[in-house]
């Protein structure tokens, strides 16, 4: 455990296998934690590298501020990170919200010390449906209404959001125990940030941060993905960035690291060992 201490003074929690290995960083979804990473920490640890997870600011186990929940604060939080890690040559892996992280960053701060990233059914490149985003898989009253159970209810709407992350199509691809324990790590978010990174990864524009990516991109998704459906994320950004791979993942919903951890793993393995 290496906890950080962000420019403003908020600590966030950092696991860190430490170690000589390829340094792997892995940004959680919303509303989940570093603990949502259980199935591939092991994994990649086995292989030989040094894994590193945090929980984002308002999350987890991290301090609960009211504010800074923009991605430009978001990505500095990432950056911090990676400073007082004193991360070289690092792999950044985004989930979902994550993912929005992973691609401001090299939106702001470029890539120098990265050697490449991972978009895993990943909010870019801009959710939100506009007159200038006519692809965007979001509508404006699917994010109110979205907004409004998680302001309205939050101990309803936790349960209903985590079992439609692990379903496909109408199955559940997971067992009950995995929907209960994203549950849980929903419910160590504090409200405001819970609310606030709500609105950034429903309405931030990341098309112009995917021109700035200088290095080899993995893009990861689940073709049965409700939440984050890959026609409008992951399908735009792998046809975004030449030269970018693309692993879709039959029958994959948008909790894929967990509903899929071998197809996942296999993925990600591969493009860390090319």
């Amino acid at each position: 455990m290496s906890d950080v201490t962000t420019h403003d003074g908020v600590t966030l929690h950092v696991e860190d296998s430490e170690g000589t290995g390829h340094p792997v960083v892995l940004i959680h979804g919303w509303p989940l934690s570093g603990e949502s990473w259980a199935h591939q920490t092991g994994v990649l640890q086995e292989n030989g590298y040094r894994v590193i997870t945090y929980d984002r600011r308002g999350f987890g186990r991290s301090d609960k501020p009211q504010g800074g929940f923009d991605y430009d604060t978001l990505a500095a939080d990432l950056a911090t990170v990676l400073t007082q890690l004193d991360l070289q040559d690092v792999t950044l892996v985004g989930f979902s919200m994550g993912g929005g992280e992973v691609v401001r960053h090299l939106g702001t701060q470029g890539s120098r010390g990265v050697r490449d990233i991972v978009l895993a059914a990943a909010v870019p490149p801009y959710l939100l449906q506009a007159d200038d985003n006519p692809d965007g898989p979001l509508t404006r009253d699917a994010a109110a209404e979205m907004r409004a159970g998680l302001d309205q209810d939050r101990d309803a709407f936790f349960p209903e959001f985590a079992a439609g992350f692990f379903t496909a199509g109408d199955q559940l691809a997971v067992d009950q125990a995995e929907v209960d324990d994203a549950v849980r790590l929903s419910q160590q978010s504090d409200q405001a940030a819970a609310l606030g990174c709500m609105e950034s990864f429903a309405t931030t524009d990341f098309r112009a941060d995917l021109t700035a990516i200088d290095v080899p991109l993995l893009v990861i998704h689940g073709d049965s993905d409700g939440t984050v459906p890959f026609e409008g994320s992951g399908k735009r950004t792998h046809e975004s960035v030449p030269g970018s791979q693309l692993v879709v993942i039959p029958g994959g919903p948008h909790g894929i690291n967990a509903s899929h951890p071998e197809e996942f793993n296999t993925a990600l393995l591969k493009f860390l060992g090319r």
